[in-house]
């Protein structure tokens, strides 16, 4: 799997993610991109104050790593820039707009935006977890060319049909909706069973 990370605001999401693909049994490898705008928000947002990779995906996954691999988002020639090695699905979370320009209009300067496009090429899953608002015209035409190429949009917006006691019960739910959008059911993902299902009469009041 390759997480993107981006400069827009949502630094637990990634946290959260990376920490679920670790604990996964069912992935043998993830590969850990961050933009420096996304470098800027982890600071910012989790205080984390890191320069090598390998340290950066231990604090961020807060606690053991091991299968995760940090590549710098300038590394255009890393292993996930080409079509021939095997990735199962990429997820940007938070997805800035501006990556969501590049993706969608097919800019690949940068690894991460070149990993998105590689996913595209080769029919694979891509997720955008889009986080900003209020979206532009602009905005909402990148979403639907990137959709069109393939990609799935999947903007940060939480559900609260759960009841969630805490916040990490909110970015937990979200997180695990969009691994079972890549085939990675979660069994504490909440799941709607219906009224009845929640111990009511189904009947309309």
């Amino acid at each position: 799997m390759v997480l993107g990370v981006t400069g827009a605001s949502g630094a637990v999401f990634a946290r959260r993610m990376l920490q679920l693909l670790e604990a996964d049994r069912r992935v043998a490898k993830i590969h850990l991109v961050v933009s420096g705008s996304g470098l800027k928000v982890l600071r910012e947002e989790l205080g984390l104050e890191v320069t090598k990779g390998a340290v950066l995906a231990a604090k961020l996954a807060e606690g053991p790593a091991s299968k995760t691999e940090y590549l710098l988002d300038s590394d255009i020639g890393a292993s996930i820039a080409s079509g021939s090695y095997p990735v199962d699905g990429m997820v940007v979370m938070p997805c800035s707009t501006g990556c969501l320009a590049q993706i969608a209009n097919g800019i690949s300067s940068t690894l991460i935006e070149r990993a998105a496009d590689v996913c595209l090429k080769e029919r694979r899953k891509l997720i955008l977890a889009v986080r900003d608002t209020p979206l532009s015209r602009v905005h909402l035409k990148n979403m639907l060319a990137a959709h069109e190429a393939g990609a799935e949009i999947f903007p940060i917006m939480p559900a609260f049909y759960h009841h969630p006691a805490t916040l990490d019960d909110i970015v937990t739910q979200f997180c695990c909706r969009v691994l079972a959008h890549l085939g990675l059911e979660q069994k504490h993902q909440f799941q709607w069973k219906g009224e009845r299902g929640r111990g009511g009469s189904g009947e309309e009041l």
